[in-house]
């Protein structure tokens, strides 16, 4: 592995334990509380799951229709329960097919630990079947890729795989086992250990008090949280810091949530002029990309540009773009707490900042009221904003919400506030389709007792509804909504704003997927009245299968955009 592999052991592998490679890398992977393989079947990682049956308390095994969808189910698995999620390819194209999902880990830094197979040693090089050496191929989207080349090697190398892809700043690792390695036998060691503890990075005290200096100055201060409040385990010393100091917050990812729904200090519906007017931005667990408009706030109607903390759980995730005042990494519960302090510190008494606080939130009133209208449209065709008008009152507040889509979902980002943190999926910053139904698996097995709902564009539904007959076969009751306006809406808008037309951007008019989900064995409906969507979703809810209401939508109901995107 790398300097960097936490060794440090939980969780001793079983005294003396002879079984065949699979036996010994579910070992491993148990001691990290892995109960579920999401996989496509392939006969070189057969070992892994005749582990998998033959345990003492047998592995649960999600086999799927595509090797995306499993890969997909583990990186959800991951951002939903902060522990690397498993996902299992055969070798070859098994593998390339999971390189898109594993590079959508490596932008959303989710724990992910996927284990290929690989052709056998003693024929490398001879061309056997679905010969291909995989960690080359997948180093640049991973923190790790490697090779576990001998059967001794095996449950080690899985240990370290496991802890390194849960270890700040996570992130995806990748390993391939040789087929004879993996079918051979060996016994472990007596004193081998596995289940390594992640390293934890404690904030430097210097930078700690920078921070806590430019917040005390600030005049207009506002607070970002990302996806790494969340998975960092930091979401409750955020909303005590937010709410100890008055500062106003916005969110994005997995960082919805953590300031939840309605309240009085969380301004994302006012985000334009949040950062726009702030005079300091803390940028906590998130990168500061295009999302962020790469680091560069304030200056809106006159104000002066923004200064810029950025804060990160490990120091590599510190922007080198941006031009930062001031920068702080570690443990983000750690960062919050010992700042908040530093801050009472050098102030004495807190700064007051009600009143940028109450123009914020005045803002947010105004916007809740412009959406209102949209979210009641009664438009014929109907207009997107009008399915979420009809679905934000029907979720509970720990309901799973799954965007897989452009256009459609972007909707979603903007009407769509959770009411709790770790309840929000998207694609992340690699915008990635494709995705919904691997992470509907993945929620509906981490969170058995809540709504799990997926929101899909029509374009990104097409990618892999197939896999509803996996979510049939293995009983995991989802509800997907399809934004059906028969077009790639994210770009048919803009090459239009750009040519004067658009070509390759058009789908098939008013495709019946609900139709699909029928015949794989689940339930669906399409919907043209607007009326009709808020009965569909009851219908959908009651149902206890996978059932899809596949609501035909206003193509020219397009996002606002203030950029065409490139």
């Amino acid at each position: 592995m790398t300097a960097e592999t936490p060794t440090a052991p939980d969780a001793p592998a079983p005294e003396g334990r002879e079984g065949h490679g699979g036996d010994h890398a579910l070992d491993a992977a148990r001691a990290h509380g892995v109960e579920t393989m999401f996989t496509l079947s392939g006969a070189h990682v057969f070992p892994l799951y005749d582990a998998a049956v033959k345990a003492d308390q047998p592995m649960r095994l999600i086999d799927v229709r595509h090797e995306p969808s499993a890969v997909f189910a583990a990186e959800a698995t991951g951002k939903l329960t902060r522990t690397p999620g498993l996902a299992v390819l055969t070798a070859g194209p098994g593998v390339t097919n999971g390189v898109s999902p594993i590079a959508q880990a490596h932008f959303a830094g989710s724990p992910l630990v996927t284990i290929g197979g690989r052709a056998a040693t003693h024929t490398w090089g001879m061309g056997s079947l679905q010969e291909l050496d995989h960690p080359p191929i997948v180093s640049t989207v991973s923190k790790w890729a490697g090779t576990a080349k001998t059967t001794d090697e095996i449950g080690p190398t899985v240990d370290q795989a496991f802890a390194l892809a849960g270890s700040s700043h996570r992130g995806p690792t990748f390993l391939d086992v040789p087929m004879d390695q993996l079918f051979s036998r060996t016994t472990a060691p007596a004193d081998a250990a596995y289940g390594s503890l992640p390293d934890t990075i404690e904030p430097d005290d210097d930078q700690v008090g920078q921070v806590a200096r430019l917040i005390a100055r600030a005049e207009r201060p506002l607070l970002v949280l990302g996806t790494d409040v969340w998975a960092d385990g930091a979401e409750e010393a955020a909303l005590r810091f937010v709410e100890e100091t008055g500062i106003p917050a916005v969110s994005n990812g997995m960082g919805r949530g953590v300031v939840p729904r309605g309240h009085r200090l969380l301004v994302t519906k006012a985000r334009s002029q949040a950062l726009g007017k702030a005079d300091l931005v803390v940028v906590v667990g998130t990168p500061l990309d295009f999302r962020l408009g790469y680091g560069v706030f304030g200056g809106k109607d006159g104000a002066t540009p923004a200064q810029v903390v950025h804060v990160a759980d490990s120091p590599g995730q510190v922007s080198t773009r941006a031009d930062l005042a001031a920068s702080l990494s570690g443990d983000l519960t750690a960062c919050f707490d010992q700042v908040l302090r530093a801050l009472e510190a050098t102030t004495g008494t807190r700064p007051s900042w009600s009143g940028w606080a109450e123009q914020l939130s005045d803002a947010v009133s105004a916007a809740v009221t412009r959406d209102a209208e949209l979210l009641s449209a009664s438009a014929d065709p109907i207009h997107p904003a009008r399915i979420y008008g009809e679905l934000i009152p029907r979720l509970a507040d720990d309901a799973v919400v799954i965007g897989d889509g452009g256009d459609f979902v972007s909707f979603a980002g903007k009407f769509l506030e959770p009411a709790r943190p770790g309840c929000w999926l998207d694609p992340g910053p690699y915008g990635c389709l494709g995705a919904g139904l691997g992470a509907a698996m993945a929620a509906r097995i981490a969170r058995p007792d809540s709504q799990v709902v997926v929101l899909f564009g029509d374009g990104a539904a097409g990618m892999s509804l197939i896999d509803v007959d996996t979510l049939v076969r293995h009983n995991l009751p989802v509800v997907m909504v399809v934004g059906n306006n028969s077009a790639w809406g994210l770009e048919k808008a803009p090459m239009k704003f750009l040519y004067g037309y658009d070509v390759a951007a058009d789908l098939a008019p008013q495709t019946r997927y609900d139709e699909i989900v029928t015949t794989l064995g689940g339930g669906g409906e399409a919907v043209t009245d607007p009326k009709e969507i808020g009965p569909a979703l009851d219908r959908a809810f009651a149902s206890g299968v996978p059932y899809l209401v596949n609501v035909m939508t206003d193509v020219d109901a397009i996002y606002p955009r203030s950029t065409t995107g490139v």
